[in-house]
Parts: structure tokens; C-alpha cells; sequence
């Protein structure tokens, strides 16, 4: 079962909606922001099946 997860893009400030996997407890991987295409960093980590912790950092270009 993934979980919705809201955060605000780091460079457009757009709210971002994205389905999370707890069945992955530790996640980094580059995603564009659906509204500026800009690439984010996206790290996240679950315990319990909750998140636990979760970044959205922009990349320098």
C-alpha cells in the first residue's frame, strides 16, 4: 500500500503530491517537479510504516 505525500517544490514553492513505498524503509532518488521540471533530490525513510523523515532539496545546476 504506498501513502500520499505532500511537500512544496524547493524551487517553484508549488505544492508537490507524490505516493510513497513503506515497503522501502530508506529511498534517495531525482524526480522533476511536475509543475517546473526543475529536478528535486528526494530522500525519505519509514519506520513502522510511517514516514520518519523526508527531504526535497533542489540540485545545482
Amino acid at each position: 500500500m504506498e501513502l500520499e505525500h505532500f511537500f512544496q517544490c524547493p524551487y517553484c514553492l508549488a505544492e508537490i503530491s507524490m505516493l510513497l513505498d513503506p515497503s522501502i524503509s530508506d529511498q534517495s532518488y531525482i524526480e522533476d517537479c511536475e509543475v517546473c521540471c526543475n529536478p528535486i533530490q528526494i530522500s525519505y525513510r519509514f519506520s513502522d510504516g510511517e514516514v520518519q523523515t523526508f527531504e526535497a532539496d533542489s540540485i545545482d545546476q
